[in-house]
């Protein structure tokens, strides 16, 4: 251990390498860790396992003609959506349906078909039984006329052409960027609260005076920023890691291609969001003497948090562009608006300049906090009390 705190020649350095490796010891921390990693891989996984189980549905049918049908259904849904399974009557395909065997069944009528179904039909296999029985007749008609089904179909395709395209489809972008905002919110939050009930416990062991008697104590605060840095951003990149693996193997990979510039962007905005609340967080665990006194200390910080939370994952397109310029809620609403929204290139570098102009003047009035703070012990400090302290 002498030899690593020789090779560390700042007193900063030490007191990072203490945090660091104090947390890779306490189990508490490493369950969380695995909690979660299971959360995300789970969310990753077991979506796609539910999607792809139950494998094609069955549609029962009379004759070939409804097996037809439910084949070109199938091609129009993508292919592995539907599959034909023939029964003897109608009875038989009503029976099919109560029992669960078939999904829906496709049996003959006077002026084309009809689809059977128990309680209900899904409608997504109305729609394409009916388009795929629309196709087929006007086939049919078409060579009644003396028309190739090419003739019938001219000058009648639509296609979809859009103005603001999104870099992913709307249900996955939304997911995503609510996925970001919360590893935001979590990870600021869990490793704030381990900031500052660390702070507490030495100062409630007096282990702080040792402390700040051979260490300045700026260099605790910057030692106790960086070194927890350092473990939010590794916890992040493991769960990062755990999430592409996740999508890789249920064959997502193309998310990937979007999430990925996003995430680069995302991690600077982490990183200096994350450095200017742990300056805060330090400072509420200063102001307090006992672990029971940081619900109160502890408020501003999580208020910080949690409103920029709520807003940038419900508020409408508008306030979410407001936010991605606010500093601490341009952590969570900018990466989020990159993957829903074309975004312009200056715009997060506008952000990311913003929010580092109020990292440097959080972090320095949260070391003027703190080396006013630390030593206090006996009651419990208000933020305006602090702030009217002098300076050791």
């Amino acid at each position: 251990m002498s030899e690593q705190h020789s090779r560390l020649r700042h007193p900063w350095q030490l007191v990072a390498h203490r945090e660091v490796s104090t947390k890779l010891r306490d189990k508490t921390f490493l369950g969380s860790t695995a909690f979660m990693l299971i959360i995300v891989l789970a969310a990753v996984i077991i979506p796609a396992m539910i999607a792809g189980r139950g494998g094609a549905d069955k549609i029962a049918v009379l004759n070939d003609a409804g097996a037809k049908i439910v084949q070109t259904a199938d091609l129009i849904k993508g292919g592995d959506s539907f599959e034909p399974v023939q029964v003897a009557n109608r009875a038989a395909a009503e029976r099919s349906v109560t029992d669960g065997d078939a999904k829906a069944a496709l049996l003959p009528a006077d002026n084309g078909y009809i689809v059977l179904g128990d309680d209900r039909v899904d409608s997504g296999i109305q729609t394409s039984l009916r388009e795929a029985v629309v196709n087929l007749g006007m086939e049919q008609n078409a060579a009644g006329a003396g028309l190739t089904p090419e003739q019938l179909r001219a000058n009648t395709a639509l296609t979809e052409e859009l103005l603001n395209p999104g870099p992913l489809p709307d249900v996955v972008a939304e997911f995503v960027n609510i996925g970001l905002a919360l590893v935001f919110y979590m990870t600021a939050l869990g490793f704030g609260m381990m900031i500052a009930q660390s702070v507490v416990q030495e100062k409630e062991s007096r282990v702080v005076e040792i402390l700040a008697a051979a260490v300045p104590i700026r260099a605790l605060l910057w030692g106790k920023v960086i070194g927890n840095t350092v473990l939010a951003l590794s916890q992040i990149v493991v769960i990062a890691a755990a999430s592409m693996v996740g999508l890789l193997v249920t064959g997502q990979a193309d998310i990937l291609e979007v999430i990925a510039p996003v995430a680069g962007w995302f991690v600077v905005f982490f990183v200096l969001g994350f450095v200017a609340l742990a300056g805060l967080w330090a400072v509420a665990g200063s102001l307090a003497t006992r672990q029971e006194d940081l619900g109160s200390t502890t408020l501003p910080g999580q208020m910080i948090l949690m409103v920029p939370f709520f807003f940038s994952v419900f508020a409408g397109s508008s306030a979410k562009t407001v936010a991605s310029f606010i500093p601490i809620a341009s952590s969570m609403a900018m990466p989020g608006r990159m993957l829903t929204e074309d975004v312009p290139l200056w715009q997060p570098l506008v952000a990311i300049v913003l929010l580092l102009l109020a990292t440097v003047l959080i972090v320095r009035l949260g070391a003027k906090l703190y080396e006013r703070t630390l030593l206090q012990t006996g009651r419990r400090l208000g933020y305006r009390e602090a702030m009217a302290l002098k300076a050791s």
